[in-house]
C-alpha cells in the first residue's frame, strides 16, 4: 500500500516549506485531498501543509482503509497499513522540518492519532476531528503515556458515527486518550458528523499554540 505523491496538494512550493512545521492533512471516507484542503487558508500561515489522498479507492473517492458492517469495524493491520503509508511517504519526502503534526477527518482523524501511535518520535501533536481511536494496543502507547503529546479530539454532539450502538467508539477513545495524551476535548452542541465555524476557530486555536 502506497501513497500518491503527485496527489498530495501543499500550501507551499517546494522551495518555501524546509524549516516550516509541517501539518500532515487526511480526508475522511469517501473523499479526496481536496475536502479538507479547502481549510488551508484558514490555518496559521506558520506550517506547511500536505493535504494526502487515501491509497483505496471507493467509490468517487478515496478510504484509508475497508470499512466493515459498522463504521470503526476494521482490521486493526488495515489501519495499520495505511499509516505504514503515509509514514513512507515522508521518508522519501526527506523534508527538513522542526516539527510535523498531524489533522483529519473521521477515517482521517483516526489516522491522526495512529500516525503517532506507530512513529511516536516523528509527531508533535495530533487533530481529530470526528474521528476516534483504534482498538487494541500499539507499540508506541507506552513512549506516549510517558510523553503525553497535545492532541485535539473534537465531535459534533448529534454525530450519527458516536450515537447509539456507535458511542462505544467514545468508550474506546475516552481512556486512551485520558492515559496517553494532552487532550483537549470538544463536544459541539447541534452539530452533526461535519466540522463547524465554531471548531474550526478552536483548531487553529490547538495549533498557534503549538511550539513551532
Amino acid at each position: 500500500m502506497t501513497l500518491d505523491a503527485q496527489a498530495v496538494l501543499w500550501s507551499a512550493p517546494s522551495d518555501e516549506r524546509a524549516g516550516r512545521p509541517l501539518l500532515v492533512v487526511m480526508h475522511g471516507r469517501g473523499s479526496d485531498e481536496r475536502d479538507l484542503f479547502a481549510l488551508a487558508p484558514a490555518l496559521p500561515t506558520e506550517f506547511a501543509i500536505a493535504s494526502v489522498r487515501a491509497p483505496l479507492s471507493e467509490g468517487a473517492g478515496w478510504s484509508w482503509w475497508e470499512s466493515g458492517a459498522q463504521p470503526g469495524e476494521m482490521a486493526a493491520s488495515a489501519v495499520d497499513d495505511a499509516a505504514d503509508a503515509v509514514l513512507a511517504w515522508l521518508d522519501d519526502l526527506e523534508l527538513e522540518s522542526p516539527l510535523v503534526g498531524t489533522l483529519g477527518f473521521s477515517q482521517g482523524g483516526a489516522m491522526s492519532v495512529h500516525l503517532m501511535r506507530r512513529d511516536p518520535d516523528r509527531f508533535a501533536f495530533a487533530v481529530n476531528l470526528a474521528g476516534f481511536v483504534i482498538a487494541g494496543h500499539q507499540a508506541g502507547d507506552a513512549a506516549l503515556a510517558e510523553r503525553r503529546p497535545p492532541v485535539f479530539w473534537g465531535r459534533g454532539a448529534d454525530d450519527p458515527l458516536f450515537l447509539g450502538p456507535m458511542a462505544r467508539l467514545v468508550a474506546q477513545t475516552e481512556p486512551w486518550l485520558a492515559d496517553h495524551a494532552s487532550a483537549d476535548v470538544r463536544v459541539y452542541p447541534g452539530l452533526g458528523h461535519s466540522v463547524s465555524p465554531e471548531e474550526l476557530d478552536d483548531v487553529v486555536a490547538f495549533l498557534r499554540a503549538q511550539p513551532t
